[in-house]
């Protein structure tokens, strides 16, 4: 009955072969206290197996999910102009609890180039009868990988007004058309990580004394800093990572690159490089969302 009970429980064959072999003396006793003792091992041993296999982590896999492309919509003088954005997520297991992951967020800034001159415009153009007069004539952004180049045509006029016996007169004191070239080299704030453009100032053609204010005075940095602005501000609303990420990785990337693209065809591209953590709930919620972004066949 002992005998039966005991070949019911798992044991291996090497510790029964080493119990036959110390019970070959046939000392009293042997058998029955070897069984105990060859039951005892066996038992204890398949409980150490077993518990280290539960003990083991399970080896997370690097996954890659492709973020859909979203149609961002701006709206300039009247007209809608779109930014289509979409980006991959690629996470590579860290431990059991989080893993990491870096993104790559890609907009597409066609129609932004098709609009350059209507986006200027809006922000520069000026009508002072006693003061400046600015009108875009016309704007155009390609890419230079890793930057930018904006060029802008634009017509300047300086008006002052006086009163000569008791009737306002008003004269121009310096006008003309100018050209302005522009290097825009995209960077990511270390402490915030918020876009900006760097500007290089390019070539500056002009019409007489309008030369030298565009190069060497005050004139040249406002118009320059306005053009850089007026292109950051349309740029910050196009990569907008609450617009174009899902929930569940929104607020955990952090952007660290940034630079320009030529997708071809002088076509601009801007490429946002950047990385952060998530836990395993926030990575299954993010293949979720994705799921429900793609397009129903």
């Amino acid at each position: 009955m002992k005998s039966e009970r005991l070949r019911s429980y798992i044991y291996f064959p090497a510790f029964e072969s080493f119990h036959r072999r110390m019970c070959r003396s046939r000392v009293a006793g042997c058998e029955t206290s070897g069984k105990k003792w060859l039951l005892r091992l066996s038992v204890v041993s398949f409980l150490c197996l077993a518990l280290s296999g539960f003990g083991m982590p399970v080896r997370a896999q690097n996954l890659t999910f492709k973020i859909p492309p979203v149609k961002i919509p701006l709206k300039i003088k009247e007209q809608a102009v779109t930014i289509t954005a979409w980006g991959v997520v690629s996470v590579r297991a860290k431990d059991q609890g989080t893993s990491v992951f870096n993104l790559q967020l890609d907009a597409d800034l066609s129609e932004l180039q098709q609009n350059m001159t209507d986006l200027l415009s809006a922000q520069l153009d000026k009508e002072d009868a006693c003061g400046e007069r600015i009108t875009i004539q016309h704007g155009e952004l390609v890419p230079v990988e890793p930057a930018s180049l904006a060029t802008v045509q634009l017509h300047y006029e300086r008006w002052a007004c006086a009163k000569v016996l008791g009737k306002e007169k008003s004269k121009r004191l310096v006008g003309g058309n100018a050209l302005i070239e522009m290097k825009l080299t995209p960077a990511i704030e270390k402490e915030n990580t918020e876009l900006r453009l760097v500007p290089e100032v390019g070539k500056i053609e002009a019409d007489g004394s309008l030369g030298e204010l565009l190069r060497s005075g005050t004139l040249g940095a406002m118009l320059r800093d306005k053009i850089r602005a007026s292109i950051l501000s349309a740029l910050e609303k196009g990569t907008n990572l609450s617009a174009t990420l899902p929930p569940a990785i929104q607020g955990h990337a952090t952007i660290q690159n940034a630079q320009f693209q030529d997708a071809g065809g002088g076509r601009l591209l801007l490429v946002l490089d950047g990385e952060g953590r998530l836990s395993r709930e926030e990575i299954q919620a993010l293949s979720k969302q994705i799921k429900e972004r793609m397009p129903s066949k």
